[in-house]
């Protein structure tokens, strides 16, 4: 009898099939970029140690020395330049990041998602390696660095497409948000552990903070190439629900049952044939992509999205050690607050644009709170350090809520969406087109902040306000679209089926 089961396997075969595979789907690409946030982590870390006080450092008895403040520094960074030099490290990454995001997309939708996932993390893992070894080989030129960060950055363009078109193959609409919110944490799991373990090289062999990471990255690559289920029809799983209104459930779609279920006035069940739907295979074009209704808003809003957040990530330790008076390493765990805040952050819009179907009116809503909120974060975030800790969640959660939900669900409704019904091959495009014009405003705005910040804080808060309002108003068509079928002009759907 059932109820002799173990309860250990009651609980299993309480779950179906397709639900494990779900799950197996879900934690696979949420440790593969994972991965590839933690190899990203490192140099951030290392910055302290190619260049700091060598004052304060012992020096060996038996070297021989001609200056005594740069002597513990690895060259090319123990100039005065020194920023000028880690700024170039961190836009080569950056600008190779965005600009090869938009052709990642294309390559994505034209070649198997299992085997592009598997050589862009195994190139990822083969240069940041190579970033670590030039610690060993003695490397001293700006040159060879600059260069692995270029091609590091292209290589992880393969990354976000990817996984992300690979999710949206398995989940339907109908909890989307929530589940995408929740597997979206897994950019704040990946910059802690790549934070703890180039730590726990840094001050004794740096190239190790890159090495260590390079070779996780490039194993995961190796657990893709083996275990990687692109879509649920190849292991006879049934289709997420792309199209429907529905609103509970995930329901066969007729390709797999040609019949739809309908119900008499007496409540009988009857089957009616429906001809099925034969899906195209041919790849959509660029063009085609931006088409779309909602790409391009979405993609100019994440752009000024991105850049408040990016630049909180390069800028809020320095911020909070200017203002507060707190040490680096004390700044540093303080500004982990941000990120926190921004987990919850995302959940809750997923959530939320769930339950209302209004993506575009959660991101504007948050948006919008957002701007207030830094503006007082300016002003009295730093007064005591309850302020300061609410403070960060709160701005954390209304700036990261809807870059990490734009990035996400809205990127796989709108790669799904019912216009492409027909062509399921648009998904890896369409995020690349977001999240590559997002990527131009993560250059960007670290740029921008460096540039203002020496005319004082208060400016540069002005100018993240700034951009909170222009990504609002990029997504002002949309939200008068949602707002029309809550009112009853349109049909109130989950997603973007009338924007």
């Amino acid at each position: 009898m059932k109820s002799s089961l173990a309860p250990g396997i009651r609980l299993i075969t309480a779950f179906s099939r397709d639900s494990w595979y779900r799950g197996f789907i879900l934690f696979l690409t949420f440790l593969f970029y994972t991965a590839y946030h933690l190899s990203r982590k490192p140099i951030s870390i290392v910055k302290s140690e190619l260049h700091r006080n060598c004052s304060s450092v012992i020096r060996p008895a038996d070297l021989n020395i001609t200056n005594n403040e740069t002597w513990c520094d690895w060259a090319p960074f123990d100039q005065d330049n020194y920023q000028t030099l880690f700024g170039v490290l961190d836009n080569s990454f950056l600008v190779a990041y965005a600009i090869g995001m938009f052709f990642s997309g294309i390559f994505g939708e034209r070649l198997p998602l299992r085997y592009y996932l598997s050589f862009g993390m195994l190139t990822s893992g083969l240069f940041t390696c190579l970033f670590g070894l030039g610690y060993y080989w003695g490397i001293h030129s700006l040159g060879y660095y600059a260069f692995i960060q270029v091609m590091n950055g292209l290589m992880q363009t393969t990354g976000w497409p990817a996984v992300v078109a690979c999710v949206g193959n398995w989940f339907g609409k109908g909890k989307r948000g929530f589940i995408m919110g929740v597997w979206n944490s897994h950019t704040s799991v990946g910059n802690i552990l790549g934070s703890l373990i180039a730590g726990a090289f840094v001050s004794t062999a740096w190239g190790m903070s890159f090495i260590v990471p390079g070779l996780i990255i490039a194993s995961t690559g190796i657990l893709c190439f083996f275990f990687l289920v692109e879509k649920p029809e190849d292991v006879n799983c049934t289709p997420p629900q792309h199209h429907s209104g529905q609103e509970n459930g995930e329901t066969e779609p007729v390709v797999h049952n040609p019949s739809h279920i309908d119900k008499t006035d007496n409540g009988a069940i009857t089957r009616e044939p429906v001809e099925p739907i034969e899906e195209h295979t041919e790849a959509i074009s660029f063009c085609g992509a931006l088409s779309i209704p909602g790409v391009v808003e979405f993609s100019l809003c994440l752009l000024f999205a991105k850049l408040v957040s990016y630049t909180f990530l390069y800028w809020l330790p320095l911020y909070i050690s200017n203002i507060a008076h707190f040490q680096a390493k004390e700044a540093g765990d303080l500004s982990t607050l941000f990120d926190v805040g921004g987990i919850v952050g995302g959940i809750l819009a997923g959530l939320v644009s769930d339950y209302t179907g209004g993506r575009a009116t959660t991101c504007c809503v948050m948006l919008l709170a957002a701007g207030p909120m830094l503006f007082l974060y300016n002003y009295i975030g730093q007064r005591s350090m309850g302020t300061t800790v609410a403070m960060l969640l709160v701005c954390g959660g209304l700036v990261n809520g809807p870059y990490a939900l734009i990035t996400t669900a809205v990127s796989a409704d709108l790669g799904t969406h019912e216009c492409l019904r027909g062509n399921s091959r648009a998904l890896s495009t369409v995020t690349a087109i977001i999240d590559g014009t997002g990527s131009v405003g993560a250059a960007v705005g670290p740029l921008l902040a460096g540039v203002i910040s020496p005319t004082g804080w208060n400016n540069v808060f002005y100018m993240l306000i700034s951009a909170d309002v222009l990504a609002c108003l990029f997504l002002s068509r949309l939200v008068y679209k949602e707002a029309q079928g809550w009112c009853g002009r349109n049909p109130r759907v989950r997603g973007f089926k009338e924007i």
